[in-house]
Formats: structure tokens, sequence, C-alpha cells
């Protein structure tokens, strides 16, 4: 049930008019309803799955706030995290490992039969599971107190409008929403429908006109130089305009819902520097990663080796987060790479790069950022390797003029209303806006969805993680 299909249309309007008229606690529990057949729509088999996890965290983390023995506490921890990381494992990662262990021992002359096994991977696991996670090890922080209610933290866990794509909230953030028992507003009804609309735009005009282009070059073993460079722009505002789409859609359900879930984007291709990038980009992961995998190894507060050694693992994992193949791993270790060289030669006693223009420095970091999106994008290292002999073939061809008209025609509008919102804080844009501007704002989106949006039923890209 995508968010851009009729399907989910009909699903939200009965939702959102049926919890109009329902009190603080029986709303929670017809929400945590809705969310379970919003994901039972994917595959009702994974349901028992998402149970399992709210049942082990919801238990683990009320036992490690009673305890007072931090023996128990950790036990308790760990075993959270060991049946959380044990299913994201299984589901996300065995067949990978599993089939490295097979290429290493064919290479070294040692026969084994495959043992991969036909998995399924559940739509949103990552996503679920690191939610669940940061949950319990803020209660044993002591950061959270525990929700007391099972519904309600059942409702934490599985939040349909971030369910399978985001953003990761904190309980810190989300719970006390929960519990507090939101409710729909006027406010909140008009800033969702903007972040809908927006969304929309992204989605259907941007990332899914985007995304046959893309698809066409990527896999044409005769692609040209020009035409390998245009289609990795394209893939850029592509992923974008696909996953921070979803998310302006998942925050403008929550807004009409009375819940305010996290910003996720922050105008990424204007960073300079890779830190400012992982700032702007999937901001729910990134902040994740170093809230509770870079800091707890020590930071930058040991060292300059170990610091290189931190990130790198930081980066790396943050790879292997979104798919599990090589590719992604490479992915990580490119911009722990990035993240590193910067961080040694260009933000040093003597930071030249920092004193260039800030046009020169945006340039430089959106070009860094596609090659590492040429790396994601890749279904294999030898696609890879093709691409990049491809650039040796410089000849302007009609398809490679094709990419550049349509890159200008649709990403000029999103750079500009994102130009506009740079000079304000993420919904003061429209806010500020008086009647009859926001009005034609409105419907120029709108035209601009039902004129040039793809509606070929093409899937959110960050499902599969």
């Amino acid at each position: 049930m995508f968010f851009n299909s009729f399907d989910f249309l009909l699903f939200f309007v009965v939702v959102f008019a049926l919890q109009l008229a329902l009190p603080h606690r029986p709303r929670n529990a017809f929400l945590l309803l809705a969310s379970y057949f919003f994901y039972g729509c994917w595959d009702w088999r994974f349901l028992g799955l998402i149970l399992l996890s709210t049942v082990v965290d919801y238990v683990c983390s009320h036992g490690i706030a009673k305890s007072r023995d931090s023996t128990r506490r950790k036990q308790l921890l760990a075993f959270s995290i060991v049946v959380n990381l044990s299913i994201l494992g299984f589901f996300k990662y065995f067949n990978f490992f599993a089939d490295t262990f097979n290429a290493i021992a064919t290479s070294s002359g040692l026969a084994f039969s495959s043992w991969t096994l036909n998995i399924v991977l559940p739509v949103g696991i990552s996503f679920f599971t690191f939610q669940t996670m940061s949950y319990t090890i803020d209660v044993y922080r002591r950061d959270l107190k525990p929700l007391t209610s099972f519904i309600d933290f059942a409702l934490y866990v599985a939040f349909f409008p971030q369910l399978v794509a985001g953003p990761i909230e904190r309980g810190t953030r989300l719970a006390p929403q929960i519990k507090e028992g939101r409710r729909t507003t006027w406010t909140g009804v008009q800033d969702g429908s903007w972040l809908v609309v927006k969304g929309l735009f992204k989605k259907t005009v941007i990332a899914d006109n985007m995304a046959p282009i893309v698809d066409q070059v990527f896999n044409n073993p005769s692609a040209t130089g020009p035409e390998v460079l245009l289609a990795v722009y394209a893939f850029a505002f592509q992923i974008y305009g696909d996953f921070s789409g979803y998310t302006d859609i998942a925050r403008g359900i929550g807004r009409m819902l009375g819940y305010d879930l996290m910003l996720n984007f922050r105008l990424p291709y204007l960073a300079t520097s890779p830190s400012d990038f992982w700032g702007r980009w999937h901001i729910s992961l990134s902040t994740w990663l170093r809230d509770y995998v870079y800091i707890p190894l020590g930071g930058n507060r040991i060292g300059s080796f170990n610091t290189i050694r931190n990130l790198m693992l930081t980066m790396v994992l943050g790879g292997l987060w979104h798919g599990a193949a090589w590719t992604f791993v490479l992915w990580g270790v490119f911009h722990g790479a990035l993240l590193i060289l910067f961080r040694t030669f260009v933000s040093g006693p003597e930071p030249k790069f920092a004193t260039a223009h800030w046009w020169i420095r945006v340039a430089i970091m959106f070009h860094l950022t596609c090659l590492g999106w040429m790396i994601f994008r890749v279904e294999s290292l030898g696609q890879l390797a093709h691409l990049f002999a491809a650039m040796d073939t410089w000849i302007v061809t009609e398809q490679s003029a094709h990419i550049c008209w349509m890159l200008t025609l649709l990403c000029l509008p999103l750079i500009l209303v994102h130009l506009l919102e740079e000079k304000s804080k993420d919904l003061d844009f429209i806010r500020g806006l008086s009647l009859f501007p926001r009005t034609i704002t409105y419907s120029t989106a709108m035209a601009s969805i039902l004129l040039l949006g793809s509606f070929g039923g093409r899937e959110f890209i960050y499902f599969q993680f």
C-alpha cells in the first residue's frame, strides 16, 4: 500500500475520519490496529515479527527501569539488543554472509554446497529495529521512562506513517506525544497537507520521472560518458525526491493526526562538507549512528587513530544498514574516507578549503556525493567498473541531451522552492504566505503532480531497506 496509491488514500481518509470521534485511549488502540492493518497489507506473516520485537523491548525496558542491579540491567539490555539484531541479521544478512562464505570457499578450492535460504525481507525491518533498540537503550541510560501502556508502546513501534521508511523516531520525541494523546488540529491539517503535497511532488514529478532515465543508462552496456554523468545527476535527484518525498508525506500524515515527526532532510545538496552532508541527509539515521555507535566507541575523544577507526566503523555499519551487498559496504567506506580526509586535511590547522566561496564548496561536495550515489546505485562492483570505463567515451548523444533537458525541466522548480525554504525554517515558508500566494503555490504543485507526475506504482527506494 504505497503512499502514492488510491488504496492508501482510501485507507487514510477512513482512518482520519474515524479517529476524530475517539477519545485518547480508544484512539491509540484504533491507530495501533490501523497500523497493523497497514503493515499486514505488505505481508501479514510479518505481523508476528513486529509484535515479537514489541513484546521483547516492552518487557526489557520495564525490567531495566525497575531494576537497581547494574548487572541485571546490562543483561536485559544485552538480551534486547541480541534479539533485535538476530532478527535483523537473519532476515537481512544471512544470505549475504552465506554467499560470501561460499565464494571464499570456492576460490580456495574447498567444495561446499550452497546453503542460502529463500528469505523474504520484511518491509521496514531496519527502521523499526533501530527505533525499538534506541528506546531500550535510552531507558537503560535513564534518558527515558518507559511507557506504562503496552498499547502506547506498540503504537510507538508500529505508527504507520513512519513504520516502513522512517524517520527513525526516538522514544524521547515520539513516546511522550503518544502518551499524552495528541489530537487533530486545524493548524496540523494545514501544515500536514502542504507536506503531503510537497512529498507527492518530489515522488511523482521528480523521482518517478527520473527513474526510467537512470535505469536505461545504468543498464545500457554502450552508454557514453555524458549519459553516465547525467544519469548520476538524475539519480541524485531521484533518490532525494523519493526518500525525502516519503518523509514529507509521513510527516504530513503525522501532523494531520496530531503528531510531530522529526525533520529527516535539510537541503542536503547545499552541504559544504561530508559532516555537513550527514547533518542534512537522513538525519534520523545519521544521529542514531552518532549517538548509539560513534560516541559509545569513543567518538573523537581518544586520539586521532581511534577517531579514524570510529568514523570508518560507523559509516561501514551505515552502509550495511542500507543493504546486504558489497556495494553498500563500499559506499560506507567511501563516506567514511570522505569524513576522515576532510577532518584530517581540510578542517585542520589551516583549512584552506573552508575559505573558498560557498558555491564552490557546495559544488565540490555535491559531486563527491554523486560519486557516492554511483556506488550506491550499481548492482555489482563489475557494473561500477563498467560505468567508470564508459566515461572514456565522451560523445554527446541525443539521449544525453534528453536527460539534460529533463534535469533542467524537473529540478529547477525543486531547487527554487528549496532556496526559498532555506531562508525560513521548515514549515515557516508556507505559513508565512498570505491566502492568495498560498493558493497559487498549492495549485501549481497540484497541477504539476497531475500533469507531470508519473503514476506507474513505482515503490519508494528505501522500502527495500
